[in-house]
């Protein structure tokens, strides 16, 4: 089923990088008149007036390179003016896309694609994927072992004590040696108590649960087994299925201005878009500056300032809102994206464990 899913998940994937790289056919050529070889119309110039199509259609291998950089970036100017404005403008690439300017701007869903595919072929050259880290710190791992290793020895002298009264015959020598059996059991149950407390939680609970899904329940098996597969599935999945993240959070964004007239559901889908741009550009940035010497801390307080900021000035910008507004506004969009990211790595989890 997983399979399926994800196979699913490839061809949405699939389907919106191959319209979003040539979503009209080939924009190149020169010429004028003459039929069109797609849609077969009389044409008026050097392009299609019904279908869009170029009157010039290459066949050449290196075409190829070039129409996947045209496509995605539209190098003769779009990328250009579309980056800085999402960095520094976010607010008015949203509202002048949203309102009808969309030649001079790379589509949101286009761009999005694009960078959540480089973001995770990035992941995947550096070597950066999601491990269970080892439970417990250096301490308690050292006062474990040594735990272990008494009871075993505990477990050693048992066995001699017993072997000795069973050879003795005599009364005060068997009451001595039981006195001292006593006191190594003794010893051994006080270990073994100080350590489960030492024990750290582990995932053999998961095995035991039982939902009636025999799916799920084997899927909760082998996560108890092998939870690094889990957490491997997970990321596999991410990318695939990340365009769900904007579906996740239209109705949130519809909640902020609820029975406006004046925004659609497609202004906030640009508008989530655009962010999740911006989201995917700062986490490429930061997981780059990761690789050098920097702290962990100060990579998160990074990303905990300028997320709010500038989903705050997007928000100005594309819905004209008051400072006040913008605050407020800003600060429940940031819960309610913390809530979208919460389902969608719930619905990764739960694709993973029904595998």
């Amino acid at each position: 089923m997983t399979g399926e899913i994800g196979a699913a998940g490839d061809l949405a994937m699939g389907t919106m990088l191959a319209h979003a790289v040539d979503p009209h056919g080939d924009a190149h050529g020169d010429g004028a008149g003459g039929i069109c070889l797609n849609c077969g119309t009389r044409r008026l110039g050097a392009f299609c007036h019904a279908c869009g199509q170029s009157s010039h259609v290459h066949r050449s291998f290196g075409a190829i390179g070039h129409d996947l950089a045209h496509g995605v970036f539209h190098f003769e100017g779009r990328i250009w003016r579309t980056l800085p404005m999402l960095l520094f403008r976010p607010g008015e690439l949203t509202r002048r896309y949203a309102h009808g300017e969309r030649a001079r701007f790379v589509s949101p869903m286009a761009l999005f694609l694009f960078i959540v595919f480089v973001l995770f072929a990035m992941l995947s050259v550096v070597g950066a994927h999601l491990e269970m880290p080892e439970m417990g710190s250096a301490r308690e791992r050292a006062a474990t072992s040594q735990i272990r290793t008494a009871l075993a020895d505990n477990a050693r002298v048992q066995a001699k004590l017993t072997q000795e009264r069973a050879a003795t015959t005599d009364a005060a020598a068997t009451r001595r040696l039981d006195a001292k059996i006593a006191e190594v059991r003794r010893e051994a149950t006080m270990l073994e108590k100080t350590g489960e407390t030492l024990d750290s939680p582990d995932l053999e609970q998961l095995a035991k649960i039982r939902t009636g899904w025999k799916r799920l329940d084997k899927g909760l098996a082998k996560a108890a087994e092998n939870p690094n597969l889990i957490l491997y599935k997970l990321q596999s999945n991410a990318y695939k299925f990340a365009w769900v993240l904007i579906p996740f959070s239209l109705p949130f964004m519809w909640l902020l201005f609820p029975f406006s007239r004046r925004f659609t559901l497609y202004d906030h889908a640009v508008f989530v878009t655009y962010s999740l741009c911006f989201v995917s550009l700062l986490g490429m940035a930061l997981g780059l500056l990761g690789m050098i010497p920097v702290g962990a801390g100060w990579l998160l307080l990074t990303a905990t300032i300028l997320i709010p900021l500038h989903m705050y000035r997007q928000l100005r910008g594309a819905y004209g809102v008051s400072r006040i507004g913008g605050i407020v506004r800003m600060l429940l969009m940031f819960v309610a994206a913390n809530v979208a990211l919460l389902a969608f790595v719930a619905l990764l989890m739960g694709l993973g464990l029904v595998g």
